[in-house]
């Protein structure tokens, strides 16, 4: 267990997916690695309520981090769950335009993706479309072979596994209140009350990421994004889909979202989701309030809403046949409006103080993105 005033060598903040794949490329690299979690176990937070897609990469801006992490950490990713037999599947993904109105949104993806190094994107006709699956309906499509599925805690687990084979220690029940320049390296501050001294600090903190960041030195507040969360509802099918691949509407101008998506899990079980509701967002260095039960809880009132838009790539769907799911919100740092935000990394190079570095806004991608997370960071700090 942790003393007051414990000396240590790198703290990582935050033991979701991006945080124990960070722990593990630095202990890897040497370094000895505590990393802090405020839940009691790892990976409870943003990666235990997340769709378990691995991305393709095709969405994002070429040359963005969320670009280049995406298409990295894929690969990366996809080798990995191979040699730990952690379970995934690569399912493929078809992206479908319901009406003519959607085709060039459709061209200008496929544009995109291939200029992101996506391979093996096809355009499909309506017909190749319904040759695969059937049930669907669309006027055209895009086909993402190399999308697929994992198992997010079995990743998890593995990930830690690893991370403590090379000496990291993970320890549960311990949040940070904030991260204060010492002479010796950085202060943490505990929710317990008690501090540590570490040499190096990451923060990958996830919904309180912003929030322990405008709680820390080392950094100029303009450097500094505004936190936005969206929650996002998830609905599972009663019964079997008729579907083997992850089907995704044509993506929607100024929508904070890829729309209700169909997406399997590793037993085959049907879910659609998310939507977007936008929460409010709390004052400065304030966290959100995640201990309040309404936060995740689905409304089955929207259980219309899903079926209107599934209606449009499923016809077929059987009325009644949506049941609540779950709930995840998303950590973001751009708002209602405005264009989606890159990932946004604030280490040495962007603030100058040595040793700490900043992860914020680690949504989607970032389960895909993990392992390229974690080298970069281990880069950051070498």
């Amino acid at each position: 267990m942790l003393e007051p005033m414990d000396k240590l060598d790198t703290v990582v903040v935050g033991a979701g997916v991006v945080g124990l794949a960070v722990a593990r490329a630095l202990a890897q690299a040497g370094l000895s690695v505590w990393l802090l979690e405020r839940a009691e176990a790892f990976g409870t937070g943003v990666s235990a309520r997340s769709s378990e897609v691995i991305h393709g990469g095709l969405y994002y801006p070429t040359g963005s981090r969320k670009a280049l992490w995406c298409v990295a950490g894929r690969r990366a990713l996809v080798a990995y769950a191979q040699a730990r037999a952690v379970p995934h599947r690569r399912t493929g993904k078809l992206i479908v335009a319901t009406a003519e109105d959607q085709l060039p949104g459709l061209q200008a993806l496929l544009a995109k993706a291939q200029a992101n190094g996506v391979e093996d994107m096809a355009w499909l006709d309506a017909a190749q479309a319904r040759a695969m699956e059937p049930a669907l309906h669309c006027v055209g499509a895009l086909w993402s072979p190399h999308t697929g599925i994992v198992d997010s805690h079995a990743l998890m687990l593995s990930l830690l596994g690893d991370a403590e084979r090379a000496g990291a220690m993970l320890v549960c029940h311990t949040g940070v209140l904030a991260i204060r320049r010492h002479t010796e390296g950085w202060m943490l501050q505990l929710h317990d009350g008690t501090t540590v001294l570490a040499e190096r600090v990451v923060n990958a903190a996830g919904l309180g990421a912003v929030a322990l960041a405008q709680r820390s030195d080392g950094i100029d507040p303009a450097l500094l994004p505004r936190a936005h969360f969206a929650k996002g509802s998830y609905f599972t099918l009663a019964g079997k889909a008729p579907f083997a691949r992850l089907i995704y509407p044509a993506p929607m101008p100024g929508l904070a979202g890829l729309g209700v998506h169909l997406t399997l899990d590793m037993g085959g079980q049907a879910r659609f989701g998310p939507d977007v509701q936008w929460l409010p967002s709390p004052a400065a260095g304030e966290d959100l309030a995640t201990d309040d039960p309404a936060l995740w809880a689905v409304d089955p009132a929207r259980a219309a809403l899903f079926e209107a838009e599934v209606r449009r790539y499923w016809p077929g769907l059987p009325a009644g046949s949506l049941q609540p799911g779950y709930v995840g919100v998303r950590p973001k740092i751009s708002g209602p409006g405005e264009a989606a935000a890159d990932f946004c990394v604030l280490g040495p190079a962007e603030h100058g103080a040595p040793g700490l570095v900043h992860l914020l806004g680690m949504e989607s991608p970032g389960l895909t993105s993990c392992l390229a997370v974690g080298e970069a960071v281990a880069q950051a700090l070498a």
